[in-house]
């Protein structure tokens, strides 16, 4: 049975190109053939800032957004977070959706897909793989940023990247299967 690889749009904006990124990073895992693969659009669970009365490690939600959202990442083996970079942060919205959970995302591994100018959103990648570790995740090495992402995007709103960024995205899909399989077996 392949591992299930959830890929993780985490901008919310509206005019984002996330959708974008997610789709061709989406298309990469699948023709990797090692994953079942869905994407989770932050935008579509309307996750308001921490809304539960109770702390996420009880798992005592009460709220149907914390309840769907809970399901879509705790059947998931391994995440991509896909993100840009706002002010050298991740957006505030992944950051909620990380907090609304804690059990869910625990001793599962994730990559990070960066975009945006010159630096490609790496110092986003950097801020958001600390939060995944002190979340209990573990982040991969890998991350994949994509700068000047905006002349990578063709006239069908598709994203054509380089070919250093799909030999990227082909070695962290490569070891996010690698570590989801192991931490797999120490799941309960």
């Amino acid at each position: 049975m392949a591992l299930k690889l959830k890929i993780v749009t985490s901008s919310t904006r509206p005019g984002r190109i996330g959708p974008i990124v997610s789709n061709w990073v989406a298309e990469q895992a699948t023709a990797h053939g090692k994953f079942d693969v869905e994407i989770l659009d932050l935008d579509t669970f309307d996750l308001p800032l921490l809304d539960e009365p109770n702390h996420p490690a009880m798992q005592d939600y009460t709220k149907e957004h914390t309840k769907k959202f809970s399901a879509a990442v705790a059947e998931a083996d391994a995440f991509v977070f896909v993100t840009p970079e706002y002010n050298s942060f991740p957006p505030a919205a992944v950051i909620n959706a990380l907090q609304a959970l804690v059990l869910e995302w625990d001793r599962k591994v994730a990559g990070v897909v960066s975009y945006g100018g010159i630096s490609g959103g790496l110092r986003s990648a950097q801020e958001l793989r600390m939060m995944l570790a002190n979340m209990g995740i573990m982040p991969l090495k890998q991350a994949v940023p994509m700068p000047m992402v905006f002349g990578d995007i063709t006239d069908e709103a598709k994203l054509a990247p380089n070919e250093e960024v799909q030999k990227g995205t082909a070695g962290m899909l490569d070891e996010l299967h690698t570590w989801a399989g192991a931490l797999k077996t120490i799941r309960g």
